[in-house]
């Protein structure tokens, strides 16, 4: 597999650069990697209408609230920041006219704007990008990722989250209609590719206050400034569309004039509404995956996406759980079979993992896997995991533990949170598990509230860094909803931010110190399988992006060619 220095599109922060990433590559892993975002040949010649489905509801359009993959992709598409992903999973300039002027020290960053508008035909400014984010990371806003993205890379963010500064002191400044400046913290390798993402997207600052609570709940106080409109959302429902934005500055280079969306959560119906021609991709699991697998309009795709169980150590905010126990926590991560569940079960080109940072994810500066520093950790294994769990039962003074199980509710959610039950119960003597399946959204809201036991959760990396999933776990971070906190991990990530920000090697290690304390010694959460996905693709449907970081989709090149 080639491996190469991720692009940063800026001179001085290719030199900053202080880890390897792989781009591409050259052989089948690789290449199913990125089969979705393959250029394809020929030219528009049908109705320009595309037809899919969505995996759960849109849970906000606020760019500033947003924290889930499908609020995520949908922004993506009808909306657009100083950079956005391209074809080749690239961050570069959309609404800055090109790379951004950057001081000696690499701290302060000068992007202009290119002339653009806002789907009511009033101009895009510099004062949109700082309103929203010095929005995104005001207190009284209730921002996840506005704090999480920005702390310890822009100016006084940090202070500003703790309470010791004020949103006006955020370090960016509209000089004037067009130039934006960005003071940082210290120098930031991966700070460009943060511009593609949904948190440092502008909003019209009279707009937001004119809609005020309404703002971004539904298709109709929600303003656009990307490839297409979202209409017909209501704040709740199952569909909506997406429709060409007349006003997009590089409307020339979209071709789709609408796409129709549902939201599908049974695996049969997808399939029936692909199958009768009624929907132009369809995702595939389980047995389906298994029957379609040889199909010609299935796509492979390979993600730097990790799903783990969530141990959570201090429900609401009260005492401690059974799952503050080290052993306990230990052994259920160890007590059920990853490699069964994903060749059984999703059987989509998922793989078991026995980590957090993914495979064939981020490379040394001698293009070594990051994988490779740790390996496999808290494999499966029963008879070890049933020694730490009489440990742990005899520390609590206990022989039986009942434990709530939070997931989904689709249908593939709810074989495998079966599947985990089985196998945890079965293992673990004396455990009782109870699964709360429920929608996404309600899912969210009892993450947020840390109203549950154990989660099924993943995550989707923001940039190419090892960095974007071990920051989760911090004491403080914005996303650590389970109350895990380890004074020696602060201090390795402290480490690899800070002291070592400069000297590859040893950051690259304090990282991968972090990675173990976390799942080897504290078991803190449970690495269950790296996600691969399979689906059905009309093969009419061209140009259709998936990307590796931030949202999964890009419909601005998408067209349809070759339908009957």
């Amino acid at each position: 597999m080639k491996k190469n220095k991720l692009v940063w599109l800026s001179s001085l922060i290719l030199v900053l650069s202080i880890f390897l990433a792989a781009c591409g590559g050259g052989d089948d892993k690789d290449a199913s990697k990125d089969s979705d975002s393959k250029k394809d040949s020929g030219s528009p010649d049908a109705t320009q209408e595309l037809n899919i489905i969505e995996s759960a509801e849109i849970p906000t359009m606020d760019s500033v609230l947003v924290t889930d993959v499908v609020g995520s992709t949908v922004l993506n598409n009808v909306n657009e920041g100083l950079y956005r992903y391209n074809e080749e999973n690239v961050a570069v300039p959309a609404i800055a006219t090109g790379e951004p002027e950057v001081n000696k020290e690499g701290t302060v960053y000068t992007f202009k704007l290119r002339d653009s508008k806002w789907s009511d035909g009033s101009t895009v400014t510099a004062n949109d990008f700082e309103y929203a984010w010095k929005r995104a990371i005001e207190p009284k806003t209730g921002s996840e990722y506005g704090p999480y993205m920005m702390a310890g890379i822009i100016k006084n963010a940090t202070e500003i989250g703790k309470g010791k500064a004020k949103a006006s002191d955020l370090g960016v400044k509209a000089l004037d209609d067009k130039t934006l400046e960005v003071t940082l913290e210290k120098p930031t390798p991966y700070f460009l590719s943060l511009m593609a993402f949904s948190t440092f997207l502008p909003q019209k600052e009279e707009f937001v206050k004119e809609q005020g609570k309404k703002y971004a709940s539904n298709s109709e106080t929600t303003l656009y400034n990307g490839p297409f409109v979202l209409k017909g959302w209501d704040g709740t429902g199952l569909k909506w569309q997406y429709v060409k934005n007349d006003n997009y500055w590089d409307k020339d280079n979209v071709k789709l004039d609408k796409i129709n969306v549902d939201v599908v959560k049974e695996d049969q119906t997808a399939i029936n509404l692909y199958t009768s021609g009624k929907k132009d991709r369809a995702g595939l699991s389980g047995e389906f995956a298994m029957q379609y697998a040889n199909d010609p309009e299935v796509l492979k795709v390979v993600e730097s996406s990790p799903f783990y169980l969530k141990f959570n150590q201090k429900r609401e905010g009260k005492e401690e759980t059974v799952l503050a126990n080290a052993n306990i926590r230990k052994a259920i991560s160890m007590a059920f079979n990853k490699e069964d569940l994903s060749k059984a079960v999703l059987a989509n080109g998922s793989f078991e993992a026995n980590y957090l940072v993914p495979a064939e994810f981020a490379y040394d500066e001698d293009g070594k896997d990051f994988r490779e520093v740790n390996g496999n950790m808290n494999k499966f294994n029963a008879e070890e995991a049933k020694t730490y769990w009489e440990k742990g039962l005899k520390e609590l003074g206990t022989d039986k533990v009942a434990l709530e199980f939070l997931g989904g509710d689709s249908d593939l959610s709810k074989k495998m949170d079966e599947y985990l039950k089985n196998q945890l119960e079965k293992n673990l003597p004396g455990l009782s598990i109870k699964l709360k399946e429920v929608p996404f959204l309600v899912r969210v809201d009892l993450d947020s509230k840390q109203d549950y036991d154990i989660q099924f959760a993943g995550w989707s990396p923001d940039f190419q860094d090892p960095y974007t999933f071990l920051n989760l776990w911090l004491t403080d971070g914005q996303q650590n909803k389970m109350s895990y906190s380890s004074a020696k991990y602060d201090k390795f990530m402290k480490d690899a931010e800070t002291t070592f920000a400069n000297d590859p090697a040893k950051r690259w290690q304090a990282l991968a110190d972090a990675e173990k304390v976390l799942i080897e010694e504290d078991a803190a959460i449970a690495p269950v399988y790296q996600r691969g996905t399979m689906a059905l693709q009309k093969t009419y449907v061209k140009d259709l992006v998936k990307h590796s970081f931030g949202a999964q989709y890009s419909y601005k090149w998408a067209y349809i060619s070759g339908k009957e």
